[in-house]
């Protein structure tokens, strides 16, 4: 008789923990997705989504937006995010003009490649709070 006490409980432990992350889910946003201990999400292709991540860059501490000459969003960009050792905490591919991170308070190196051409930005993450970063590429 143990046995289905013991899977109910594992049950409802399963769907509390689901609903919570469910629950840190921001409307509108893609999926968050993970490299090592960082947490991250890029897009904002069409409106209501781009809308979505100007409303949450508040709540992550790293903000980076993409553009073009004139101004135009930008896809598919390299992303490089070192650590101030020179350790490699994210390398990944933005899938939109934004990305948010979730990163540690501390100092970072962003580099940012789009068609060959390579940008780098120095950011400093606050314990409260956020700092954002934009790349703009005149030449493509």
């Amino acid at each position: 008789m143990r046995q289905p006490t013991v899977s109910k409980y594992l049950i409802a432990a399963a769907l509390a923990f689901g609903l919570a992350g469910a629950a840190r889910a921001q409307p509108g946003l893609p999926d968050v997705q993970q490299q090592g201990d960082v947490s991250f999400v890029s897009g904002g292709v069409g409106q209501d989504e781009s809308t979505a991540f100007r409303r949450g860059e508040s709540s992550w501490p790293l903000a980076l937006r993409f553009t073009g000459a004139g101004g135009e969003y930008l896809a598919d960009v390299h992303v490089s995010v070192l650590d101030a050792h020179g350790g490699e905490v994210l390398k990944t591919d933005a899938r939109g003009p934004y990305m948010l991170v979730k990163l540690q308070p501390g100092r970072y190196t962003v580099h940012a490649s789009y068609n060959g051409n390579e940008q780098t930005h120095a950011v400093t993450v606050p314990a409260k709070g956020g700092v954002k970063a934009a790349f703009s590429w005149k030449a493509q």
